[in-house]
């Protein structure tokens, strides 16, 4: 074997090995067959569940050790950047805007009548800061970012694309995966931190229409928002970023029965993503307690 074709089946190792625990029958399924229909139905989903975390494991650490050891693709990931990031930014000030006005029209018409106006901008902005925030940001990108890279990669996957990138030792991991991964994770906080400030101005515009005072509104934010909130907040969303990208990727890659592969490929990520983000969310809020 020369050197260049060394190179570049070493470097297909883990993508090949990918390919083939997706395309591996199910053995436990197959197991539960023989014992019958039944026990298969019970199996099945047991059985995708472990194949999934399987290929996220193995795709993670495969990006994780590309992005030390490999060529950066500097180019693709300030695309990837773009459209994640300053592309998103207009449907994160729109939804958090409003999120933090509906939140404030309720709040404010409760307290009102029990004279506590004072508390009115501290719940909206402990609220926006610690859980809407992040969590409505990572939902938008899951549902425009997330969707279109697993069309995207999945579409290359069943036209071959992929396979033309490995024929011309371009690494599928480095072009694809990494530069998806760094993007959602250095955005995603810029992105929460912007559905914060939409979401206390919203809150602000709409307590003041009320009738809560506006300084009484300011003095409760900063009197009660402490940086440490505004922080917990934003550890979140890089968490959230990985779990959008690296679901989004991983359903892409695993694409085939051409357009309607890509179709299922989409929903998939879309759901599954936004789960994980609610799952996150409680994990490292139980972490941070």
């Amino acid at each position: 074997m020369e050197l260049g074709e060394e190179l570049h089946y070493q470097g297909s190792k883990v993508v090949i090995a990918f390919a083939k625990l997706s395309k591996k029958p199910a053995i436990l399924t197959d197991m539960a067959r023989e014992k019958g229909g039944f026990m298969a139905n019970v199996v099945r989903p047991f059985d995708s569940f472990f194949v999934f975390v399987g290929e996220l494991f193995m795709l993670l650490t495969d990006a994780f050790r590309r992005l030390v050891s490999s060529r950066f693709e500097a180019k693709e990931t300030l695309s990837q950047m773009a459209f994640v990031g300053v592309n998103s930014i207009p449907i994160v000030l729109l939804t958090g805007f409003f999120s933090g006005a509906v939140l404030s029209l309720y709040i404010s018409t409760f307290l009102l009548k029990y004279g506590a106006t004072a508390f009115v901008g501290a719940t909206v902005s402990l609220s926006m800061t610690r859980e809407i925030g992040p969590v409505l940001a990572g939902i938008m990108v899951s549902a425009r970012c997330g969707s279109a890279m697993a069309a995207q990669i999945g579409t290359m996957a069943v036209t071959e694309q992929i396979d033309a990138l490995k024929m011309l030792s371009v690494h599928p991991t480095n072009y694809l995966v990494v530069p998806r991964i760094v993007a959602s994770v250095l955005m995603m906080p810029i992105l929460a931190l912007t559905c914060v400030w939409a979401g206390s101005l919203g809150g602000w515009l709409v307590a003041v229409q009320e009738g809560v005072p506006g300084g009484a509104y300011i003095n409760s934010v900063s009197q009660y928002t402490q940086p440490s909130d505004i922080l917990g907040g934003l550890y979140k969303a890089p968490v959230f970023g990985l779990i959008v990208a690296l679901v989004a990727c991983q359903q892409g890659m695993r694409t085939k029965n051409g357009a309607v592969g890509v179709g299922q490929a989409t929903t998939n990520t879309v759901v599954i993503s936004m789960v994980l983000v609610y799952v996150a969310n409680f994990v490292l809020a139980r972490l941070m307690s």
